[in-house]
């Protein structure tokens, strides 16, 4: 690989790690967000996100056809590293641990917003008069119809 593909491939590199090492830290703050009440803050940092990703979207296409170009010209990817230098190498395993660490805490924001909205469907349904999911003295759960909230 030319020094000059290897530049520009490491400076990509570089700008995919600063942006998902941002990405990691605005889901940290989404997290917070999400276990407190401010929906307002969750919907600016889901906003955020999507810019973030949108701009890993470009460089990712741009890291790829600087790939592309290099096999298309018989020069290895980066993708399997051969003929890379240490430099590269270190920049893309460093980007993939910052990308397993963001999709591991999206994975956990996920979570957070399933049982969330799992909790808001039961008091809705208990709102409702609809029946209420309750735990029996054996543990197991057993549904008990209510009069609606409403109503009483």
């Amino acid at each position: 690989m030319s020094p000059d593909a290897q530049n520009r491939l490491a400076a990509v590199l570089d700008r995919q790690i600063a942006l998902a090492t941002e990405l990691a830290s605005l889901l940290d703050t989404e997290r917070a967000a999400l276990s407190g009440t401010a929906a307002d803050e969750v919907s600016r940092r889901a906003a955020q996100k999507l810019v973030l990703l949108q701009s890993l979207e470009k460089l990712e296409a741009e890291r790829a056809g600087l790939c592309q170009g290099m096999a298309a010209h018989g020069e290895p990817s980066s993708d399997d590293l051969p003929g890379t230098s240490d430099a590269i190498r270190q920049r893309w395993h460093a980007l993939l641990a910052v990308a397993k660490s963001c999709r591991d805490a999206n994975e956990v924001n996920g979570y957070i917003i399933n049982a969330r909205h799992h909790q808001v469907r039961q008091l809705i349904d208990v709102l409702r008069g609809g029946a209420a999911v309750t735990y029996g003295p054996q543990g197991k759960t057993m549904t008990t119809a209510l009069r609606a909230l409403a109503q009483a």
